[in-house]
């Protein structure tokens, strides 16, 4: 059965160099976090890889990046696809002065033409581990419709300074019913907390991995047109079509079920700029641990 990685990369910066995290070598040899994550979704069994990205980065992303993933997925049958996220492909006129990108609903939505298999969405520039795209790839090939991969919390956090995670409620089935926002966790000694209340390490979280359906694109599509009407007029400058958030809308409404996966597999991200030392160390222990190969693609 064909499974498509589709990776959130709009966001990556227009200039490329320094100071763009998601293009932050994590190890000796240049890969960079994404490399990773191809790399994992391969070894799992996706076998069709989707970038989303800006049009204006497409000639630098390809140079940096593209070309040369495209160059590894052909050796192993995997074929590449681009799909271009574009401020002004909206089901309604684009509000005066508006700069702000809208969000990971509209950017999942521009892959539409491009994906008729289950899929796997990921941001670029997070590290997901390998557990995430097993349990994800075994869910759709077995006709599982949606999913998501939850991470332990104490996985996810920074040890420099707070962050933001969808703490995730659900019923004795493990179907998510609610995913609680939760802004500024801070690690401590024993644990978390947040404004100095604890927090549960051990509760699950979305990091954005979610497991879906074609069938799914029709339904972002409709809910697309409903946040220009309903949304849109009262924010024209800053409201987001987020993934997370309409899915939990779904599920509010009992229009949606979504399966929790648990993946023991720690995240990791660049959220402050201390955390690069940090991303890169974890690496080399990685690889010195023999989970992957300095020669990264040479075990598929």
């Amino acid at each position: 059965m064909n499974t498509t990685l589709l990776i959130m990369a709009a966001g990556i910066g227009s200039r490329f160099g320094t100071g763009i995290k998601q293009l932050e070598p994590v190890d000796d040899t240049g890969h960079i976090i994404m490399d990773y994550s191809i790399h994992d979704a391969i070894e799992a069994g996706f076998n069709h890889v989707v970038f989303i990205i800006r049009k204006d980065i497409e000639k630098e992303f390809k140079e940096v990046i593209g070309d040369r993933i495209a160059a590894i997925c052909s050796a192993h049958n995997v074929t590449v696809d681009y799909a271009f996220q574009d401020i002004n492909d909206i089901p309604g006129t684009l509000p005066e002065g508006r700069t702000k990108p809208w969000g990971t609903g509209q950017a999942v939505l521009a892959a539409k033409e491009v994906i008729d298999t289950p899929f796997i969405v990921i941001n670029a520039d997070d590290y997901y581990g390998k557990e995430g795209f097993k349990a994800v790839h075994e869910y759709l090939v077995n006709g599982g419709e949606s999913c998501m991969a939850g991470f332990v919390l104490k996985n996810t956090l920074s040890d420099n300074g707070g962050v933001t995670r969808g703490i995730c409620k659900m019923d004795e089935d493990n179907n998510l019913t609610e995913v609680v926002e939760t802004k500024n966790i801070v690690k401590t000694a024993d644990g978390a907390e947040v404004d100095g209340v604890a927090v549960d390490v051990h509760s699950l979280v979305s990091m954005n991995m979610w497991g879906l359906t074609p069938d799914f694109l029709d339904v972002l599509e409709d809910g697309f047109k409903e946040f220009f009407q309903k949304e849109v007029p009262g924010n024209p400058q800053k409201a987001e079509y987020l993934i997370p958030i309409f899915i939990g809308e779904l599920l509010e409404q009992g229009k949606m079920s979504v399966k929790v996966l648990k993946t023991n597999d720690t995240w990791y991200g660049m959220t402050y700029h201390e955390d690069v030392a940090a991303v890169k160390d974890s690496f080399k222990k990685m690889l010195e641990n023999g989970l992957y190969k300095a020669d990264l693609f040479a075990d598929l």
